[in-house]
């Protein structure tokens, strides 16, 4: 077996290339990257697509990429379009595959969970056909070409009715199979025949897209949810009136599809860069022990909450270079005391000795906070500052971290900070 070199075609998107996510494309079995045209085309439409970086990438011995005469797997192929995506520029990237390229898609997602960012299958699945079945087509094509195909592959890839009534792209995508390397396709199909992630499909967990169509004999439309249903984060779609080349046959409502996964799917990336930005700050502010109480003490139904306030409350606003944390820290402190919050005042007492106020200084913030919150919350709140000094005294007195304070000094209500 061998790695075969892939090419392909790639466009920039129509703002800085640093602010792009990078989406792969790859065809059928007997097509080319023009089985994309409509899709690329809708998505160019769209302000969010037209900011895409796309690589699209031929098969072996299909379109721009050199013929094969030796054997491969699957898996090699995923790793020449990883080799092609580093030449591009590497990194993550969303990926989407039809029927062959669909498989390539998930083994990609299988074996590189870390480089796939989300996923589109569309007319594909874990196995496709049998082995038996592939390597009769292989050998029918090293006997009669790839000519031979065609009248089955119309059959095949297209709805009833469509050939007569589209614009000319079922025909071309027709032709481009006759010029497509025979002994490659056959590599190609001997490939799908060892194919099957079947068993592997609970453990792909991104945000996927399984595209279907009405008329799809070969991956059909009950498999495709069986394949969903098999999956922790897959949705099926069944679009109406096509078959197998769907993407190519109803490009709007694909591509349409392949933006609201990608949209999802780059959410959750900023959510989750926000998510570990925010832990970077919350420990820096608060202390190691003390974040690690609060995640120990986390429940099923704190979890959210937990997650909201690392991503927005310390994600997002302490992690602003607007002001300083010395400086938030004294206008959190004014807050809390207006607010009565005293079990978060007694945090944050803590948490400003660290950012660098004096016991004097704080003390100084409360007084001025008298002015305007009122005396009583305010003397509450130096009592509890004069408690944390004592205890942060005693910490140092006996060579102690500060947040390795016995956990009932800290509040017993959940973290909310």
């Amino acid at each position: 077996m061998s790695v075969p070199v892939l090419r392909g075609s790639f466009a920039p998107g129509t703002v800085a290339a640093g602010t792009q996510p990078l989406l792969v494309l790859l065809p059928s079995l007997g097509t080319t990257t023009a089985l994309w045209d409509g899709v690329v085309a809708r998505l160019r439409a769209d302000a969010a697509g037209s900011r895409l970086r796309i690589l699209r990438v031929d098969l072996p011995g299909h379109g721009a990429s050199p013929v094969v005469t030796e054997p491969f797997t699957v898996a090699e192929l995923a790793d020449a379009v990883l080799a092609i995506v580093d030449e591009a520029g590497g990194g993550s990237f969303h990926l989407a595959g039809v029927s062959l390229g669909g498989t390539v898609a998930l083994e990609l997602a299988a074996a590189h969970p870390d480089r796939v960012r989300s996923l589109v299958d569309s007319c594909s699945g874990a196995r496709i056909g049998t082995p038996e079945g592939w390597a009769d087509r292989a050998a029918s094509v090293r006997a009669s070409g790839t000519a031979s195909l065609v009248t089955g592959s119309a059959e095949r890839w297209f709805a009833p009715g469509f050939l007569g009534a589209d614009d000319g792209a079922g025909s071309r995508a027709l032709h481009a199979l006759v010029d497509i390397d025979d002994e490659s396709y056959a590599r190609c199909a001997e490939a799908l025949a060892a194919f099957d992630r079947t068993a592997d499909l609970p453990a792909v967990d991104v945000p996927t897209l399984l595209v279907s169509g009405e008329h799809d004999a070969v991956t059909t439309p009950a498999s495709m949810q069986a394949m969903a249903d098999a999956m922790p984060d897959a949705v099926h779609v069944e679009l109406d009136g096509v078959s197998h080349l769907a993407v190519l046959e109803a490009p709007d409502a694909a591509a349409d599809l392949l933006l609201g996964l990608l949209l999802r799917a780059e959410t959750g990336v900023e959510a989750s860069a926000a998510h570990a930005r925010g832990m970077r700050t919350r420990r820096g502010v608060l202390g190691d022990a003390h974040v690690d109480r609060a995640i120990a003490g986390t429940t099923p139904e704190t979890a959210a909450f937990q997650d909201f306030i690392t991503r927005y409350a310390w994600g997002e606003v302490w992690s602003r270079p607007g002001l300083s944390r010395r400086e938030r820290s004294i206008a959190t402190l004014a807050s809390l005391v207006t607010g009565g919050h005293e079990a978060e005042l007694r945090m944050h007492v803590r948490a400003a000795l660290r950012n660098g106020l004096s016991p004097d200084e704080i003390s100084e913030v409360l007084l001025h906070t008298a002015l305007y919150a009122g005396l009583p919350p305010v003397n509450s709140g130096l009592a509890i500052a004069r408690e944390v000094f004592a205890e942060v005294a005693a910490d140092e007195a006996s060579d102690t971290a500060p947040d390795s304070a016995d956990p009932a000094a800290e509040p017993t209500a959940p973290d909310q900070d």
